[in-house]
């Protein structure tokens, strides 16, 4: 951790108490600054209100009045507040500057940052990266959105790099945030209810490369160099591809990074071309950081994923489930559906954003019953009896799996896959796609 006089008595509004609010206020707490939480939350947890008051926090919880802005420098906001809300348009009308955990990460650590984002795939990137970067010669810390906090991470002292999962919610709130090394693995359309337009989805993204200097690297989806031949880039960028030959690319069945032969995609354990990109990227920053190519096929023959990712559960009466709770976009459930080429159950359904579910269509061929819940079942319901697919509504991803018991044959694959976010019925993906494993588990 880096020692920084900046932040001493510095007055600042920590908003919002989630993982990362507590993160920062630890952070904070040994910058020496002066801090005031405000959550829409009531803190009635006595341990909780203590450790604060412990740390001279004050405490401003069940709303945020506009009043607290009046002698506030500084907001660290948590990723998922919009700054719509009335108290965040306020501040930006007074100039006070509004930054994610993730940017007081950047300020207080010493660390090198390996920044990773995208559309799609970029926790499984952010994995896999952290397994080939442990060869026995490293200690890297993944952190920011894959659940670790990005500022809880930079405070600790036995580390060489920050490789860090960062979502557009959380790059909206960058300033001068830096990484050494930039992995793209693709930029489609998501989050709009949350982004005012695509364009500014898009440039949330982007951004990371804002600061970026021709010492850095950025890696892209060769597919989309045209997001970065059209902009002021002034890193080296480095390209992967599954359909051309790119600095990492497939080639009859081989996998090349640098023009070197690295391993037949047959001896790894993920499957999927969707897959094989992220396998592309993250070979991409191994070879940078002269990772041995014998530990690289170690890596690759015994990841098997991680979970709410494609993440096989159990085979029960013949038939093997998947839990793919991570896919909170129809983008990333049309990867999942293409995994398989024996009948389908598609078990779906989520927060309504909004999204047109049609891209869905040319990946249903192998679908037999779809089994939907939460706020779109409706829609996803029209959906697939326009097109000649069997229906059944259901309240939750556990009462699905019941359904199954009675409508599945041995030999189906059962996906659970939701193309929607979880917020309407769970906290979060992992508490969605427990309730799915075990409903499966009970079988």
């Amino acid at each position: 951790m880096k020692e920084i006089e900046s932040f001493k008595h510095k007055k600042v509004l920590v908003l919002g108490y989630g993982r990362s609010g507590r993160s920062a206020i630890e952070a904070l707490f040994k910058l020496g600054a002066d801090i005031t939480l405000t959550t829409s939350e009531v803190l009635v947890e006595e341990s909780v209100i203590n450790h604060l008051k412990q740390m001279n926090v004050k405490v401003v919880d069940g709303h945020h009045p506009e009043h607290l802005l009046n002698d506030t420098e500084l907001i660290v906001k948590n990723p998922g507040i919009p700054y719509t809300i009335p108290f965040l348009q306020e501040a930006l009308k007074r100039n006070i500057k509004i930054i994610t955990e993730v940017e007081l990460a950047y300020l207080i650590t010493d660390n090198e940052i390996i920044g990773i984002t995208g559309t799609n795939g970029k926790t499984t990137v952010t994995e896999l990266v952290g397994r080939l970067l442990t060869d026995g010669n490293r200690t890297p810390i993944l952190c920011g959105n894959i659940g670790y906090p990005a500022s809880q991470a930079a405070l600790e002292e036995q580390s060489d790099e920050l490789v860090m999962e960062l979502s557009s919610f959380q790059l909206m709130g960058i300033d001068t945030f830096r990484p050494n090394i930039a992995v793209f693995t693709n930029i489609y359309e998501a989050h709009l209810d949350y982004h005012k337009d695509l364009n500014e989805y898009q440039s949330a993204k982007l951004s990371l490369m804002k600061n970026m200097t021709d010492t850095d690297i950025v890696i892209f989806n060769q597919s989309q160099r045209h997001f970065v031949e059209h902009k002021d880039v002034k890193s080296n960028v480095y390209f992967f591809s599954i359909d051309e030959e790119a600095d990492a690319y497939v080639k009859d069945n081989w996998i090349y990074v640098f023009g070197k032969k690295i391993i037949n995609i047959e001896e790894i354990l993920l499957k999927g071309p969707h897959n094989l990109e992220n396998i592309l990227a993250s070979l991409l920053v191994a070879h940078l950081k002269n990772v041995p190519i014998e530990h690289m096929k170690y890596v690759l023959t015994t990841f098997k994923g991680i979970e709410h990712r494609m993440e096989f559960v159990d085979e029960k009466l013949g038939m093997r489930f998947y839990n793919d709770s991570k896919a909170t976009n129809a983008l990333a459930t049309t990867f999942a559906l293409d995994s398989f080429n024996t009948p389908t159950i598609w078990i779906a359904g989520g927060l309504d954003r909004g999204q047109d579910f049609k891209e869905l269509l040319p990946h249903l061929k192998h679908v037999k019953l779809g089994i939907v819940f939460g706020e779109t079942k409706e829609k996803l319901k029209q959906f697939l009896n326009e097109n000649n697919i069997e229906v059944i509504e259901t309240d939750n991803p556990f009462t699905a799996v019941d359904i199954v018991k009675t409508h599945g044959n041995a030999g189906d694959k059962v996906l659970f896959s939701p193309a929607c976010a979880s917020w309407d019925q769970y906290p979060d993906f992992e508490t969605r796609g427990r309730h799915f494993k075990e409903a499966v588990h009970q079988l």
